[in-house]
């Protein structure tokens, strides 16, 4: 039996690497935790859980049938689950992929660049299509290259002003209904296709509009800026988070936090306001 004099002496023996290690561990797993929380990964790894557990049980109660049937799919379940969470371990090596360890050129380059003008020119654009009710997806890229979702559209690698940007957006013309995507001081592409978000807790008064602009947050790092054609209201997401009903001055504040090197940890911390309609 494990008595107190064993746990004393485990405790006692306790190195510093014991605690590296273990704390690594908890990190790990804390990590993984957040990246699968409220997605549909959560409930199949509960499914898991209980799957071994049962398996467990089996075997301490002798039911042999029951034992060998459940051994021989958790060794199937294995390979299955790799198929399974295909999305999921693509957002975990992504997400490893903008590690603060692997900073990429992108936002060291624009935090000496003008960011002020180019900041300046997109929230003119949003201030105009919201007075005047018009729909927008505006995707500013960061670390994370989206390549594949500029190929979806058309190519315009343009220098950006509000001009351009209010004139993508009028409506009945051809590329109004897609999403712009910006990367650095240029509109790279018009009228393209995003991924929709896959979390199930969403409102179902969100539109197609803001699903694409936090489905393409949850599978890159990029800032997404959204106009409602129904209301005007102007919404960000970041890191899958959707924060809504914003001023020009806080989208400002949003926008240059994202791309100053020197506040990158105060935009990683930001708190999103979680509302709506």
């Amino acid at each position: 039996m494990f008595d107190l004099e064993q746990l004393l002496e485990m405790v006692l023996n306790i190195g510093i690497l014991d605690i590296i290690d273990m704390t690594i561990v908890a990190v790990v797993f804390y990590k993984l935790y957040m990246l699968i929380r409220d997605t549909r990964a959560e409930q199949l790894i509960k499914g898991l859980l209980i799957l071994l557990v049962a398996t467990k049980l089996s075997e301490w109660l002798k039911l042999y049938v029951v034992n060998y049937i459940l051994t021989k799919t958790i060794t199937v379940g294995f390979i299955a689950l790799l198929i399974v969470f295909q999305p999921e371990l693509r957002k975990a090596l992504e997400h490893l992929g903008r590690s603060r360890l692997l900073l990429t050129k992108n936002i060291v380059e624009i935090a000496h660049e003008d960011l002020d003008n180019r900041i300046k020119e997109i929230t003119d654009a949003v201030a105009s299509l919201s007075r005047q009710k018009i729909g927008a997806l505006i995707i500013l890229e960061r670390d994370t290259g989206i390549n594949e979702v500029i190929e979806t559209g058309t190519l315009i690698e343009g220098k950006i002003s509000s001009s351009l940007l209010i004139n993508i957006f009028i409506p009945n013309t051809p590329l109004h209904d897609g999403a712009v995507v910006i990367r650095k001081d240029k509109i790279m592409a018009a009228g393209c296709f995003l991924p929709l978000s896959e979390n199930p807790n969403l409102s179902k008064k969100l539109g197609t509009r803001h699903r694409a602009g936090l489905g393409i947050t949850e599978t890159s790092d990029a800032l997404a800026i959204m106009v409602s054609e129904e209301t005007g209201g102007i919404s960000v997401a970041a890191a899958g988070k959707l924060s809504r009903f914003l001023d020009i001055d806080t989208l400002k504040t949003i926008i240059r936090e994202a791309f100053s090197r020197e506040k990158q940890s105060k935009f990683i911390n930001l708190k999103w306001r979680h509302k709506h309609d």
